[in-house]
């Protein structure tokens, strides 16, 4: 079994993120691919992203009908700051022998000796890093494996849209419909 692991903010999931999950099924062949919300980035503590259920209902309304991917919450059940190894070893243990492959934007691939105990991230899976536009090929460090994702490289942020949508400004064509809707209604971001 290949399953992939899609952590991050997803404040708000966007079309990016999107073709990332399609690009990452079809390259690497993947089962199954999991988006994961972090509650709290180790990296970004001052950040206060939106409310965990309302991320979890634009995760949920992003992926309806996408049988291919599926939404884990395990870091926000677990609260505080989300540490991907903690994750992995979740996954390690309760799918032993299936190949993991962890999405990661290239530009944190040459701080992943960073992350909380490195070299058992780089032993339970296979990192892959998303291309930005334009960006250069990532070098993996030691003892990481690592691959880049050729994918459809979109540059999107979510921190763009929440600011689009602070400036009342459209996120048409940015998000997909439902999430763009249920962002409005819930006066997300404003």
């Amino acid at each position: 079994m290949k399953l992939g692991i899609f952590g991050g903010s997803f404040d708000p999931i966007h079309l990016g993120h999107l073709l990332v999950a399609q690009a990452a099924v079809e390259e690497l062949g993947l089962d199954r691919l999991l988006f994961i919300p972090a509650a709290q980035s180790p990296f970004k503590p001052e950040n206060r992203p939106a409310p965990a259920d309302a991320r979890l209902q634009l995760l949920r309304l992003a992926l309806a009908g996408k049988t291919h991917c599926a939404v884990d919450d395990q870091e926000i059940r677990r609260g505080g700051i989300s540490y991907t190894v903690d994750t992995l070893r979740d996954y390690a243990r309760r799918f032993p022998g299936a190949e993991l492959f962890y999405l990661i934007g290239a530009d944190n691939v040459l701080k992943l000796d960073e992350w909380r105990e490195p070299a058992v991230l780089a032993r339970l899976a296979e990192f892959v890093a998303i291309p930005r536009p334009g960006g250069a090929a990532p070098i993996f460090p030691p003892p990481f494996r690592g691959r880049r994702l050729r994918g459809f490289p979109f540059a999107v942020s979510s921190s763009e849209i929440r600011a689009r949508v602070k400036a009342g400004l459209t996120v048409e064509h940015l998000v997909p419909a439902a999430v763009g809707e249920a962002i409005g209604n819930g006066r997300l971001y404003v």
